[in-house]
């Protein structure tokens, strides 16, 4: 099934806004999240700012829990609602999507599908990390991550 493996991924100190979401607000929660985070960037003492990612947990009653922030290269001193928090380490299934974020669902069924295949399971911590901004949408790239048990 198209390059979904399993590789080893090290732990990734960041810079995130936990939320507890409606599936339908977690565009524009996610915004609104890297804007915030952005902004205070300067005085967050985290270095250097990295790409935007999404770690996120399976919906429960129609709602999700994520974290929308960025990669940083340590760990800082909590300011607000921006917590100084980390990409899990760890066994993972992973798949690089190019193309429109909107078809970030149909990438995530597909990875998880494959784990699934292959009698492993997702241990329930899947992030997204997104490449740099490209003007023609179809080289958008999307790295998934599904922790495994």
């Amino acid at each position: 099934m198209a390059d979904c493996k399993i590789i080893m991924a090290k732990p990734q100190p960041t810079a995130v806004i936990r939320v507890t979401a409606a599936l339908s607000d977690v565009p524009q929660l996610q915004k609104s999240a890297r804007e915030k985070i952005a902004e205070a960037m300067p005085t967050l003492n985290a270095g250097t700012e990295g790409y935007g990612f999404t770690l996120w947990r399976p919906p429960v009653g129609g709602r999700i829990s994520m974290e929308p922030g960025v990669i940083v290269t340590q760990s800082f001193k909590d300011k607000g609602e921006i917590v100084s928090s980390e990409l899990p380490g760890g066994r993972v299934g992973h798949f690089v999507m190019f193309g429109p974020h909107a078809g970030l669902p149909d990438a995530w069924k597909m990875l998880l599908g494959w784990i699934e295949q292959r009698n492993m399971r997702a241990a329930g911590t899947n992030w997204e990390i997104y490449g740099d901004d490209h003007p023609e949408p179809a080289k958008l790239k999307t790295s998934l991550y599904a922790l495994l048990k």
